[in-house]
Order: C-alpha cells, then structure tokens, then sequence
C-alpha cells in the first residue's frame, strides 16, 4: 500500500484488535473475530491546519513546531572536514491560499456549540482563578488568561509559547535587521547585532553583524548568539578608538572566534580525561559590514554573505563576498563552473567557520568605497538560496528598501518563507548614502 492510500484510510479501515485490514460495511474482523459493532465512534474533530497567504507563507503565530514530514536543517556532509555544512534543497513551494486536509474539509469551521448546563467549562475562557496571572507575570499567547511556567508552556491551556528567537526584528535609524526560525526548522540557530556608534571626529559608523550556528554542531543557536554579541561589543569598543574599521573588522571576528571556542569547555572535563571533547563543539558563520567615513567593510568566515545593490536600479548589483565553501573551492580551482558548482549536493558544505574544531580562523575582511548610494545587503544562505546571484538579490529587494530598510528586510525574509522557508532566515538591510561621483568604485581586500 503507497503513502497516499495509507492516509486516505478511515480510523476503522483496520480492526482494532489485530489491525487486519476491514471490508466496509464489516461486522466482525475475519482474521480474529473482534466485534466491531463495540467500537466506539471517532470523534468529530478538525485537523490541525497551516493557516498561509501568498505562495504558501505561513502566517504568523499559524504555528510554533516544525512542519509534518520537516527535513532535517544544515548538517555536515558525511566524509568532509568536521564542521562542514549543508544545505537540504529547499521542497516545492506550498499551493497559495488555505490547506485543509481530509475529503469533506470545508472552506470554514463550524461553530462550536454551546457548552450545556453542568459541562465542564472551556478553560480559554473560564480559567483557573488559582492560575489566573498577576500583574507583570507574562500572559499565554493562546488563551491570553493563563501564566507561562518556567518550561514555556501555558498553566491555564498547556498551549507551548513561541520562543523569543523565532522572529526578531530591530530597526535603528540607519539600520535594520529581521530573523525567523523559518518553515521547517524546529528553533531559529541565526543570531544577528546591529549598532551604532561615533569615530573620534564626530561621524557616524553604522555596523551589522549576522550569524549562522552550524546545525550538526551543538547548541549552534547559542553559538551564532555568542558570536554576534562578541564582534558587535568589540566593534563598539574599537570603533570610537580611532581603528581602521577593516582592521576594527579582522579583530572583532577574531573576537567572535574566541567567545564560540568558549562554549565547547566543560569545566568539569578535562582535556586529558576526552582528547576529543571538541569534536562536537559549537559552532557557527559570521558576516559583517561597516559604514564609516565613506567606506563600506564587510568581513566573514563561511558562507553567509553581503550584496551590494544601487539605490539607481539601473547600475549592476554585485556580490562583496566569497563563499568559505566547497563549491567556491571548485570554482577557484577551475575544476568547475559556478553553475554545476553550486548544483552540486556538496555545495553548501563549509571550509570555514568560528568554533573549537575549526582548523585555523582566517578572517576575511573587504573595503570599498561606493561612488553612488545603495543598500547594503548582510544575510545568511537562507535567504541567498532563494536569491543566488547579485541580480536575484536585486530583484527580490523592494524599490523602497533604502527608505524604507526594516520593511525591505521583512519583504526579503518573506521572500524566503514563499520559497519554501527550508532554513533560518536572517537578513540586515544598511543603507549607504553618498554622493554620485561618476562610474566604477575602488576596493581593496586583505
């Protein structure tokens, strides 16, 4: 029998007592006789559904656990460096409008009908006075009367609460940052930093800092958070010290280096008692961008990555950084071309990134100088899978990001969700104001 027919069966498709497959219309189980007649009716209930709008986007708060039949995340391609990371391909995106599963689903619910006299009352709506919250305790999300314990689940309706990392979004006046646990992703493993701060002349200097934990690793999700604090706090200290900021940007990833090898000790293990105690360790990708005194400095280890789109559609987008990856491997090499490269299945596994199993940390720091303003474009591989190439990125950016950033990074991140959602999702959106001076830019890399 395939899947398909499989789930089509009714709850007495098969005999309760030997699971022998029934006939309709049968009385009895010709294998061991049981008495169906004594089974009970099912109850008349309403699956749970995905409530989603355009292309199959989840709505928010539609649901908190992974999707039925999720693909596991990012994990290290079998027989390639420890740490190295990969991406499952991303499934065929979800018809638009709503979903309901089973023949007689209809387009709405019916209305629950009223609860008779002596009932035991709906504990949504007549809670526990025991469990009612008091002022300052925080509040289920569901049935918006019981208190949340210490576990994240409701005390009143047992409803599980969304984790505060599931969606994250910051706005600052020159910047803006959005990140979601995505579709199919259990937990949200990216972590994000944006800031502000002043260069000892007065100006302003804008950073954001975008990470993505290592799924096969452990806990890649406080990895990519320590990693984020630690650059962002060394970029505020160094900053208004008067550093260069692409050497301000070489430290502070050295500096997140230091605070994910942090995580993999054991203070109550030993080196000499477990040679291979980081095996495991934590890990994650870090990407980084700078606005200063007219430069623009990106630096990363991995594979996350920063765009560069003019505000004037009519000038070329262009990609500023290159994949720690075996795919960018190959296409340095020569051995192939960037379009068989990256179709590759071991694509997305990583050469690079901060961890205690990390071979050596080799940051890599970039710095331009823009002739034209643009939108600066800092993000993990769960958005650029759905926006490879410079001019994908382009498109998928909206006309009114440079005015308009934390809603171009919520648009982008929707991007994603419609495509399928398969990853975490995190994108920062820095808008670059200059003035135009003529065709071409400079850079120079280290």
């Amino acid at each position: 029998m395939n899947m398909s027919q499989n789930h089509q069966e009714t709850a007495l498709s098969r005999c309760p007592g030997c699971a022998e497959p029934l006939e309709p219309g049968d009385l009895f189980c010709g294998a061991c006789g049981y008495d169906l007649s004594a089974v009970p009716e099912p109850p008349q209930d309403h699956p749970t559904i995905a409530i989603t709008t355009s292309a199959g986007r989840t709505a928010p708060g539609a649901g908190f656990g992974p999707a039925p039949g999720a693909e596991p995340g990012p994990g290290r391609v079998p027989g390639s460096a420890p740490g190295a990371e990969h991406s499952a391909p991303p499934p065929p995106a979800a018809a638009p409008g709503v979903r309901f599963d089973g023949p007689d689903a209809a387009g709405d619910f019916e209305l629950a009908a009223p609860v008779a006299a002596g009932a035991a009352p709906d504990p949504r709506t007549s809670p526990d006075p025991a469990l009612t919250p008091s002022a300052g305790t925080k509040v289920c999300v569901a049935c918006r009367a019981g208190r949340v314990d210490n576990d994240g689940y409701c005390e009143n309706c047992g409803h599980a609460q969304p984790r505060e990392r599931d969606h994250m979004e910051q706005e600052l006046e020159s910047v803006a940052a959005v990140s979601d646990r995505g579709l199919r992703h259990h937990r949200n493993e990216d972590s994000f930093a944006v800031s502000t701060t002043a260069l000892p002349d007065g100006s302003p200097a804008v950073v954001a800092i975008v990470c993505d934990g290592v799924s096969s690793a452990s806990r890649p999700d406080e990895a990519s958070a320590a990693a984020a604090h630690a650059a962002n706090e060394a970029l505020l200290e160094s900053l208004p010290r008067g550093t260069h900021p692409q050497q301000a940007m070489h430290e502070a990833i050295v500096a997140a280096g230091e605070s994910v090898n942090l995580l993999a000790q054991d203070p109550g293990q030993g080196q000499e008692q477990d040679p291979h105690r980081h095996q495991n360790a934590p890990a994650c990708t870090l990407v980084g961008a700078i606005m200063a005194s007219g430069l623009l400095v990106v630096g990363w280890v991995g594979d996350s990555r920063v765009y560069w789109v003019p505000e004037d559609r009519s000038s070329p987008p262009a990609r500023l950084t290159e994949d720690d990856s075996w795919a960018a491997q190959m296409v340095a090499a020569g051995l192939m071309n960037e379009a068989e490269a990256y179709a590759d299945e071991r694509a997305h596994a990583i050469t690079g990134w901060l961890g205690a199993d990390a071979y050596e940390l080799e940051p890599h720091t970039a710095s331009f100088k823009p002739d034209r303003p643009g939108l600066v474009v800092v993000c993990t591989d769960g958005l650029w899978n759905y926006a490879e190439s410079a001019a994908d990125m382009a498109a998928a950016v909206p006309e009114d990001a440079y005015e308009r950033p934390l809603h171009g990074a919520q648009v982008l991140v929707g991007h994603a969700l419609d495509g399928g959602g398969h990853d975490n999702v995190t994108v920062a959106l820095v808008p670059f104001a200059v003035a135009p001076q003529g065709a071409g830019s400079a850079y120079s890399s280290g």
